[in-house]
């Protein structure tokens, strides 16, 4: 072979991404990340979500099949560099089949459902609606007193979306009598999904999200002294399914130094979820591809990919509380990677008061405002996989790009497909991840370790250890009561 040819062939590895000299650098393993394998990614997880009912939800057929994409990656093709497992647990699972709301003059109304929505179990309800004050300060029917006066006995109580959990809202509408909830949402466009929590099964009446324009008029109408009677219809079945945590490990490093980056491969039942979270999905896909190709690296890294997490941070939370005082001591960083492809990307890096959080999150920061992104701090809050790693005293950080109607208006709804990720942002922030862990393999100089006594985040590991007792009892509840199913059984 022709030294020209040698020279070609080598600069054609380089250019696919191969390390010819194996060395890892922070910036050799960011620049080896390639746009059209992020895409390639999300493609195929679109793709799992349309073949599979439109969505990647736990328990589903989708969620099986995206966790199958992961490791023949991971496992088959990757083995050589990474020990995969699979964590198993069970969960509460909740699926509406159907929903729908009927208005006064026979009208259909677009409904969205909710996780852990109760069925109407009997069949439709069709009642009148009783008004409930408006109070966007502190919350629509989110207290008791709010609710001073009001005999919701045999209606439909309407009710504003926002501030406080919608969960409140609905434990008090059925201590006040309520049959179920017309809950109208607190802003235009299509309303989004949310959790109820497992823990609800039992506590709370069936509810349906319809659009703010008409929550607007059916309260007007009541104003006026109108009688306005709706239907609501709720087909819903609850019970317990396996799901499981996917981990794939490089065998470089010392196992005493973990550095974890963890998404969450399901989504919501109501859409496919390519921002939410195939994006960090692919992301973590991405960066595990490239640094497969590197070796002689100080720390060990570990891929996480939760389950569950739409359901309440349950695989995650299953993980963190499973591990022993030592075990967390190993894992020296976590970085969270949730919705990292919005469509009008607001660049969040996460940071808490532990003092190891700003070294990464510096890292982050400083290479997406290099690559001309607007990066900013944002505190930490309780709403992703990050919960259980705060808790534990380990420092972490992260990115997320947003999830209100200005950042993704496709949040949490069908419309969460190929179309709604920004490629540009993707590759921004894959990048900036792949820098980030390539310096902590390299080492962790001045990283402290996890802080013992950590007060960071509300959720103690007591709390949620008890929070799984209260998922377990809720399963249970659901197997013996067998909530409704009016279409049949339904197994996966």
């Amino acid at each position: 072979m022709k030294t020209s040819e040698i020279l070609a062939l080598v600069a054609l590895f380089a250019a696919q991404g191969f390390a010819t000299d194996n060395v890892l650098t922070p910036q050799g393993l960011a620049a080896a990340i390639k746009t059209e394998e992020l895409e390639r990614n999300l493609w195929n997880l679109d793709r799992i979500a349309r073949e599979n009912g439109g969505n990647r939800a736990f328990g589903t057929l989708g969620f099986a099949a995206s966790s199958e994409y992961v490791l023949e990656r991971a496992k088959t093709r990757f083995g050589p560099e990474y020990d995969t497992t699979v964590q198993e647990f069970s969960h509460l699972y909740n699926e509406v089949r159907e929903i729908s709301v009927t208005g006064p003059d026979g009208e259909s109304v677009a409904a969205i459902t909710l996780i852990y929505n109760p069925g109407t179990d009997d069949g439709p309800i069709k009642a009148p609606l009783i008004d409930t004050p408006v109070d966007d300060a502190r919350g629509s029917a989110c207290f008791e007193d709010q609710w001073e006066g009001i005999d919701a006995t045999g209606k439909l109580a309407l009710v504003k979306r926002g501030s406080c959990a919608i969960v409140d809202k609905l434990k008090l509408a059925k201590a006040h009598g309520a049959l179920g909830v017309i809950l109208y949402h607190n802003a235009a466009g299509t309303p989004g999904s949310a959790t109820l929590g497992a823990d609800s099964y039992g506590q709370i009446v069936p509810v349906a999200t319809i659009p703010l324009a008409v929550g607007q008029a059916w309260k007007a109408s009541l104003a006026a002294g109108e009688e306005v009677v709706v239907e609501l219809f709720i087909d819903a079945i609850f019970e317990d399914r396996k799901t499981w945590n996917i981990f794939a490990e490089t065998k470089e490093g010392d196992p005493n130094n973990v550095i974890m980056l963890g998404a969450h491969l399901d989504s919501v039942q109501a859409g496919p979820g390519v921002n939410d979270d195939g994006s960090g999905t692919s992301l973590l896909m991405e960066i595990m591809t490239e640094l497969r190709y590197y070796k002689g690296y100080a720390n060990k890294v570990r891929f996480a990919w939760w389950a569950a997490e739409e359901s309440g941070l349950v695989g995650s939370l299953y993980y963190t509380s499973t591990l022993t005082p030592e075990e967390a001591d190993k894992v020296r960083f976590y970085f969270n990677y949730d919705m990292v492809a919005s469509p009008t990307p607001d660049y969040q890096i996460y940071i808490g008061d532990n003092e190891g959080d700003l070294i990464g999150a510096g890292m982050l920061l400083d290479h997406l405002q290099a690559a001309g992104k607007a990066a900013h701090y944002a505190g930490f809050g309780s709403s992703s996989d990050y919960v259980g790693f705060l808790d534990l005293g380990i420092p972490s950080s992260g990115i997320f790009t947003g999830a209100s109607a200005t950042t993704d208006p496709c949040y949490h709804i069908a419309c969460d497909g190929l179309s709604n990720a920004n490629l540009d942002a993707l590759t921004a922030n894959a990048k900036a991840a792949a820098n980030a862990v390539a310096e902590f393999a390299l080492s962790l100089e001045g990283v402290p370790t996890r802080r013992k006594d950590s007060s960071i985040n509300p959720r103690s590991r007591n709390a949620i250890r008890a929070q799984f007792l209260k998922w377990r009892r809720a399963a249970e509840t659901a197997a013996a009561q067998k909530s409704c199913s009016h279409a049949g059984d339904h197994m996966i």
